[in-house]
């Protein structure tokens, strides 16, 4: 098969959808991988660096997805991107459709067969392509909290730490999956106090077993996150509902408990953002403020560090990725539940249910596309 690796073009994305080393596998398998000059520069990879393990190094972006059969990158197709995805050709990427009617609606029209990350999903529930960039935005939610809540960058001016005499930061972690675990750890290991909430009783059971003594859990609750945002300098949103829009758990009317600065965080902007005021922002201009409160809505945070989230990012998707080169995604697809569980799009039909249902689209069982 062809495999293009195509440059990153959102916003300060320097990430890469594969690193040389997995490039290497595909050679190795007996696949041709086609990057684009300069695709891994952002996360640390040089052009000579993917020449040398086998690839061919194509010019511009139109060059990888005129040839391709596959498409191997982070993130979803942006605008200048949607003319030259062609009809049966397999993006496997990032998508987030449910917060993206444009995007949703540019794919049907283009008839590509669209794998998402996201939605791929083990039997136990686990999204395993997900959790490497959860694990990265987790910890890089709690770091960036801490650095906003300076004054000079609009926070409350104060040190997420505390010092000797004075008490540390207050946290507050919106739902106890990988992000929420890997926030609420970082920030107890700078020594926060920190509470995460979930609506699972034996997550928090879990997760008060095996987090530091000064994350408390809390069963999540309307009327329990109102009791805690007074008291609370820094909110880290990260609820997922697979494939879905993410729930507001922080109402615009919630703002006016909060003291002003307070940093809002918000990972699920992906999937349309846990606050009900949030909206995407970028690295080049990653805060606004509503009511006095800091809201930081990234949409790609692991974008800033983009060696290690490029390598967790391969590591994770080079075993599926050579399924669907070796088999052909339509026999992977079949073979293995999880990787049928990524397909969204497929040749203008939508095969995922919670995409269809959340623009009104007609749904399509993914069974009828494979049969």
């Amino acid at each position: 098969m062809k495999i293009g690796i195509p440059k990153e073009i959102k916003n300060n994305e320097n990430r890469v959808g594969m690193t040389p080393a997995g490039v290497a596998e595909f050679i190795r398998h007996g696949h041709e991988v086609m990057v684009q000059h300069t695709a891994g520069e952002g996360s640390g990879f040089s052009d000579d660096e993917y020449a040398g393990v086998g690839a061919e190094i194509v010019p511009t972006i139109e060059d990888v997805y005129a040839s391709a059969e596959m498409i191997v990158k982070v993130k979803e197709p942006i605008a200048p991107e949607y003319e030259l995805v062609r009809e049966g050709q397999l993006l496997f990427t990032y998508f987030h459709f449910a917060c993206e009617e444009e995007l949703t609606h540019a794919m049907i029209a283009r008839k590509g067969v669209c794998l998402a990350y996201e939605t791929v999903q083990l039997d136990n529930r686990q999204l395993p392509l997900l959790i490497p960039m959860s694990e990265v935005a987790g910890r890089m939610a709690a770091i960036n909290a801490a650095y906003y809540l300076q004054k000079t960058k609009g926070g409350m001016g104060k040190l997420i730490s505390g010092v000797p005499g004075v008490r540390p930061t207050r946290v507050l972690v919106l739902g106890g999956g990988t992000v929420g675990e890997a926030a609420a750890r970082l920030a107890a290991g700078m020594g926060a106090e920190v509470t995460i909430t979930d609506v699972s009783l034996p997550r928090l059971r879990q997760l008060e077993m095996e987090l530091p003594a000064n994350v408390h859990t809390l069963y999540s609750s309307e009327h329990n996150i109102r009791q805690e945002l007074p008291l609370t300098d820094v909110v880290i949103g990260s609820v997922l509902v697979p494939g879905d829009k993410a729930p507001h758990l922080i109402t615009r009317d919630m703002l006016s408990l909060m003291q002003k600065g307070t940093i809002l965080v918000d990972v699920a902007i992906d999937q349309g953002g846990c606050f009900e005021t949030s909206r995407p922002t970028t690295h080049s201009e990653p805060t606004y403020e509503v009511d006095g409160i800091v809201h930081y809505c990234v949409a790609n945070i692991p974008g800033a560090v983009p060696n290690t989230s490029t390598m967790a990012l391969t590591n994770a998707t080079l075993r599926y990725a050579l399924a669907l080169a070796d088999k052909g995604w339509q026999q992977a697809c079949r073979d293995d539940v999880a990787l049928r569980r990524g397909l969204n799009i497929v040749e203008g039909k939508v095969v995922f249910k919670a995409v269809a249902d959340v623009f009104s689209l007609p749904y399509t069982p993914v069974e009828e596309v494979l049969s």
